[in-house]
């Protein structure tokens, strides 16, 4: 049986999200930026709340995509701007202030959503689809968007390759050789509110980060080197992305996000077991006679 036209644009959506999140959690898995990723998901949710509001003020439709996906990127930049203020006193690990954004950030958007409760048309838009995904609430038109903002992000990767694996694997040579790390690692952090918000609808704000997470670090247990790495990284959040796609629509009361998330753990535990770069496999060659 050949599925509908929506679930297909729907099944290239995700699947061009888990490539962009596979790609660009590549480097943020190198680079340990992992963390921040998850922060910049839970700091969406209070924009999508504002961005829903500003829809019903304006008489547009309160579960559009544009206006929400442009309130949940600019609180995602703004947890980010957050995160580096703190991190700039001197006084405050970096580990602390992503737990402080996350923590503040996600309350704030909890509390925003339930006072707008009492806002018909926001009420009726289904936000709490954004908490954890849900594939079969997007229409194609979300879809291809969300699929467009994807295929930028891996295009950016591709462009920025050179610095960005300069800044991952050696920062004070890259830095004494002339490349800006910092404005590096700002463009890493751009494409990671890119891709979180391109996920929300899909995959949702709480889990978006084990997309960006769990296909690099399956990858990293079969590669030992960064162009094989990222390109793994890349097809194993496409598979993960579909597969989470294809459940939630064959199973509607399925969260997208807890899909994508069971397909990458398997993943990554089948990676752990056979992969040649696995603990595993490191051990048992480390075992051998020389």
């Amino acid at each position: 049986m050949i599925p509908a036209y929506n679930t297909l644009v729907v099944l290239a959506g995700c699947g061009l999200l888990g490539l962009a999140a596979g790609t660009v959690g590549c480097f943020a898995l190198l680079r340990g930026r992992a963390l921040v990723a998850d922060a910049i998901g839970h700091a969406a949710l209070p924009g999508v709340a504002l961005g829903a509001l500003a829809a019903a003020a304006l008489g547009i439709e309160a579960r559009s995509l544009p206006p929400l996906l442009i309130g949940a990127a600019a609180t995602g930049v703004l947890g980010v701007l957050a995160m580096q203020a703190l991190g700039r006193t001197g006084r405050i690990r970096e580990d602390a202030a992503i737990a402080v954004v996350l923590s503040a950030f996600y309350a704030a958007g909890v509390a925003m959503l339930s006072v707008l409760q009492a806002v018909p048309e926001v009420a009726q838009a289904g936000l709490s689809h954004f908490i954890l995904g849900q594939a079969a609430a997007l229409r194609a038109a979300d879809a291809w968007g969300a699929g467009a903002i994807a295929a930028g992000c891996v295009a950016a990767c591709l462009v920025l390759f050179r610095p960005l694996a300069a800044a991952c694997f050696d920062a004070e040579f890259a830095r004494v050789q002339g490349l800006r790390v910092g404005a590096v690692d700002l463009a890493l952090l751009g494409l990671l509110v890119l891709v979180c918000v391109a996920g929300l609808q899909a995959v949702g704000l709480v889990l978006v980060v084990a997309l960006i997470v769990l296909p690099p670090a399956a990858a990293r247990l079969w590669a030992g080197r960064l162009p094989g790495m990222l390109a793994l990284s890349g097809g194993f959040g496409a598979a993960c992305g579909l597969a989470g796609a294809a459940a939630s629509a064959h199973w509607p009361d399925l969260p997208t996000g807890a899909g994508v998330v069971l397909a990458g753990a398997v993943l990554l535990g089948v990676s752990m077991l056979v992969g040649p770069e696995s603990p595993r496999a490191l051990r048992r060659v480390a075992a051998e006679p020389r």
